[in-house]
């Protein structure tokens, strides 16, 4: 396993586990795994971005690569950037919805996507071994790129039927959360001739508005933009602009699982027989979906990096995860907040119906997830109870304890932060609520033993 890197790239509090020296290091290591120039560098908001930023172009050019810095950027334009503008790779440093004393970096390989796990080993070996490049004949140089932005939102738009979303003159509620959707979420609306609200728009590294991560709880303000406004639908981004929350035109926030479900609906109904990558984690409603589309679902492991890393090889259409994750392959094959923004606009201007309406004709589903605190040294004595208890359950990743086709929890260490998440699906509300109820007691029960 990874030492370094989680879930989703390499994340530590700031100049505590994440400190510059280690920074250096295995910036080192990455560029070595490149082996060649130039290196597309973007961050977010953070307030240690910028440093962080000065240490990994030093340390690059110390090894003779030259790299160009994008500024603050969300993940996804980054790593579109990577793809259509020819860089041998990219590292964003970003803690994505971490709270601001973390940050990270995330490398993405030369197509754009999420370098594999199997890569991230190849890095961790080079940092263990600093075997990394020697002295070069000549030092790598920094200088800016400044196409990043427009390249990123000129592809969405090329992906869309962008007249006719511009002829519907769509009002939308932007939370941008002091995160780095700010600097392309707005002028993209713009372009597709949107009217915006925008709430939390400032850039700030403390995330003062609501936080880094959109959840159910701190989005009250961005339904009532929708509301006041008479907003056609709201959206969320998290601080790195990956991941989006959509409320409905009443107010209602969806769940990750439920703007997917609609989502792919409205892309399988123009492209049958495709592919559906998601994680274990995901509501069995896609499945249903799929099927009447003559289309298929393929389950990874919890994380984007599982998601993007199958949909490249098997050419799927759709990939997304239940927190608001979704990647639409023929962009990019990553999570994309402005792409999946995009794609709502269209269905919107193609079904002719308001959003509420076209979330209430889905099959009902009722999911759910909760956090509790847990270390990192509790975690498998958690799981490996749970299993003596539930021996037929799956523990491809925690651990998925099915009671039977609608009904189940999953119980997984978070690989970013001090916690286990536990997820559920039932057949009613109540069903959930009990559910949920039970499950979280006793996690905590055996973590406190």
């Amino acid at each position: 396993m990874a030492k370094f890197f989680g879930t989703n790239g390499i994340r530590g509090v700031f100049d505590e586990d994440f400190t510059l020296e280690f920074v250096h290091d295995m910036t080192l290591a990455i560029g070595t795994y490149f082996e060649k120039g130039p290196i597309l560098i973007g961050y977010d908001g953070r307030d240690s971005s910028p440093v962080i930023c000065k240490i990994v172009s030093s340390a690059l050019n110390s090894i003779g690569l030259d790299c160009n810095v994008a500024g603050i950027v969300p993940t996804p334009c980054l790593e579109y950037a990577v793809k259509s503008l020819g860089y041998s790779g990219g590292i964003m440093i970003t803690a994505s919805h971490n709270p601001p004393q973390y940050n990270g970096i995330k490398p993405a390989a030369k197509d754009g996507v999420e370098i594999s796990r199997e890569d991230e080993l190849v890095i961790e070996e080079i940092y263990k071994n600093k075997s990394w490049l020697g002295k070069p004949e000549n030092w790598g140089i920094t200088t800016k790129e400044e196409r990043a932005i427009d390249v990123y939102m000129k592809g969405i738009i090329s992906q869309v039927d962008s007249k006719l979303i511009e002829s519907k003159n769509f009002k939308v509620a932007l939370d941008l959360g002091n995160g780095a959707q700010a600097v392309a979420a707005p002028d993209f609306c713009s372009l597709l001739n949107c009217k915006t609200f925008l709430v939390n728009q400032n850039i700030d590294g403390s995330f003062p508005g609501r936080g880094s991560e959109p959840t159910p709880q701190n989005l009250s303000e961005l339904s009532k933009t929708v509301i006041e406004n008479n907003c056609d639908l709201g959206i969320a981004f998290d601080g790195d602009g990956d991941r989006s929350i959509f409320c409905d035109n009443k107010g209602n926030l969806l769940t990750g699982d439920k703007s997917a479900l609609v989502l792919t609906r409205h892309i399988l109904q123009k492209n049958p027989n495709s592919l559906v990558v998601t994680c274990l984690n995901s509501g069995s409603n896609i499945e249903t979906l799929a099927e009447q589309f003559d289309s298929k679902v393929i389950r990874t492991k919890v994380g984007s990096v599982e998601v993007s890393r199958k949909m490249v090889p098997t050419d799927a259409l759709i990939g997304f995860e239940e927190n608001g994750g979704f990647m639409y392959g023929k962009h990019n094959q990553v999570r994309d907040g402005c792409m999946t923004l995009a794609l709502m606009l269209e269905l919107l201007a193609m079904s002719g119906k308001p959003l509420d309406e076209n979330i209430t004709s889905l099959p009902p589903s009722y999911t759910t997830k909760d956090k509790v605190v847990c270390s990192a040294e509790n975690a498998p004595k958690l799981i490996s109870t749970l299993k003596e208890e539930y021996p037929d359950s799956d523990t491809t990743d925690g651990i998925k304890i099915t009671l039977d086709e609608k009904n189940w929890v999953m119980i997984r260490p978070s690989g970013t932060e001090p916690i286990v998440r536990v997820y559920a699906e039932a057949e009613s509300q109540d069903k959930l609520d009990q559910m949920m109820s039970k499950y979280i007691e006793k996690t905590k029960s055996i973590i406190s033993r």
